[in-house]
């Protein structure tokens, strides 16, 4: 069995994702059992689809759980009135009046004091809600785009009509990985990668792709993102892919010196 025609088919990243038969899952399983680059190949695969799914992950803010319990705080318990049993006395009735008078109008103020702060306590919870929805509302967009995002990389990785090609470290970079996506037919081409250093603010990498001995520009890119990442179309028979370190913004031709990572594109 060829072994680089296995890989580049794309039944190991079927298998990964749980969307073969049993029959071809049993036959995926032989041939892992079989072949220690395929178990290698596989454990590439489950690492690169688990952090594409653990880059989507939002943590809520530190000061949700405060904010939910103060808004839902109960209210203050009324003060207790004490009733107040009138001495036997002989003053008069004017003077009960009076006091009475002066006790409901502290008891009125009191009241009315007590009203306007929860009045002005609840405005502010209410504010305070209105932007915490407003944030939890930004917070559900952001993770349905990015879930989006990962459905179509996902939708690119077990397409059969992209040929994956496995860029390898250079002497210049050992332990750097990358793969390129590329449709010959639609001339798609996107990069994906697993481990490359960040380079210096006046560098980018840039893709190349080697047709009929020639080196032709696929694009610049930086290591900042997430997932499969959309470069230069590229035509019908390349050979090769690799990638080299330019001055940020590119190079008509590549400086061969600086080569990362390169990969030989495997017919099916």
């Amino acid at each position: 069995m060829n072994v680089e025609v296995y890989i580049s088919s794309g039944i190991l990243e079927a298998y990964a994702l749980g969307e073969l038969s049993d029959q071809e899952r049993t036959e995926v399983e032989k041939n892992l059992a079989q072949y220690p680059e395929l178990r290698k190949e596989l454990t590439q695969i489950e690492a690169a689809q688990e952090e594409l799914l653990m880059k989507a992950a939002i943590s809520p803010r530190s000061a949700v759980k405060a904010n939910l319990f103060a808004a839902l705080d109960a209210k203050k318990p009324l003060a207790k009135v004490v009733e107040l049993k009138a001495e036997k006395t002989n003053t008069s009735f004017w003077k009960f009046a009076a006091a009475a008078s002066v006790t409901i109008a502290l008891i009125t103020s009191y009241l009315a004091y007590d009203y306007w702060n929860k009045w002005k306590n609840t405005e502010n919870n209410l504010t305070e809600l209105i932007a915490q929805n407003q944030r939890v509302a930004q917070d559900y967009n952001n993770v349905n785009q990015r879930l989006d995002q990962i459905e179509k990389d996902l939708n690119i990785i077990n397409n059969p009509a992209f040929n994956r090609i496995v860029m390898k470290g250079t002497p210049n970079a050992p332990t750097s990985l990358a793969s390129v996506y590329w449709n010959e037919s639609t001339k798609e081409v996107y990069l994906s990668i697993q481990d490359m250093k960040q380079l210096a603010q006046e560098n980018q990498y840039q893709l190349w792709a080697i047709i009929d001995g020639k080196p032709v520009d696929a694009g610049v890119f930086d290591t900042n993102f997430a997932g499969l990442l959309k470069m230069k179309d590229i035509q019908s028979g390349a050979a090769t892919f690799a990638v080299t370190v330019e001055p940020r913004g590119g190079k008509t031709s590549p400086t061969l010196e600086t080569m990362q990572v390169v990969g030989n594109v495997v017919k099916g």
